[in-house]
């Protein structure tokens, strides 16, 4: 018999994400504004377009931070609904078909090839919505590995565009067991 996973609780609602991102970039722009009281020493030795290209980058790093935490968060409540129609014994076809993959790779269920494959299979969710998914799910695998290499994603990912399809995820799928909104 495969184990149960404990959870731990500490996964983020999107709410918490858009607050924290929202309030970090106020920050930066903040502390890279003139008005800041570090301002002068901070910036002693640089030209105004050195300063606007550093605040630049710093948005960007913190926007692809944010990304993956969204992404993340997506990623837990999948994961979270899986299990829970695994330890509920649900009887739906999406949840007979999560049991039968449960039986087989128990958590180590791929998340993309797997278990948003059961979705697509199993559900009347648009797949068009699970393939942004995977796309974004890419992006995502960029950035946890390093960005070493030139990603082919298809598109750009931005905060925007990936916390619209953040929101569409978490109202379009019935996700058991993980209050993430």
């Amino acid at each position: 018999m495969l184990e149960r996973v404990s959870f731990s609780g500490q996964h983020l609602e999107l709410s918490r994400i858009v607050s924290h991102h929202t309030d970090v970039e106020s920050a930066l722009k903040l502390y890279f504004s003139p008005s800041s009281p570090d301002y002068v020493v901070r910036f002693a030795d640089y030209v105004a377009s050195e300063v606007g290209n550093e605040l630049l980058d710093r948005l960007d790093e913190h926007e692809r931070w944010t990304i993956f935490s969204i992404l993340s968060a997506v990623e837990a409540a999948f994961r979270i609904d899986y299990l829970q129609r695994n330890y509920k014994k649900k009887k739906d076809p999406l949840s007979r078909e999560l049991r039968a993959l449960h039986k087989r790779k128990g958590s180590r269920a791929s998340l993309e090839d797997d278990i948003f494959d059961a979705w697509k299979k199993r559900t009347s969710v648009p797949g068009r919505l699970i393939e942004d998914l995977k796309g974004a799910f890419k992006y995502r695998h960029w950035l946890a590995h390093g960005r070493y290499w030139e990603p082919k994603l298809g598109r750009r990912y931005d905060y925007d565009g990936v916390y619209i399809l953040a929101k569409t995820v978490f109202s379009s799928f019935p996700l058991e067991g993980a209050e993430l909104h």
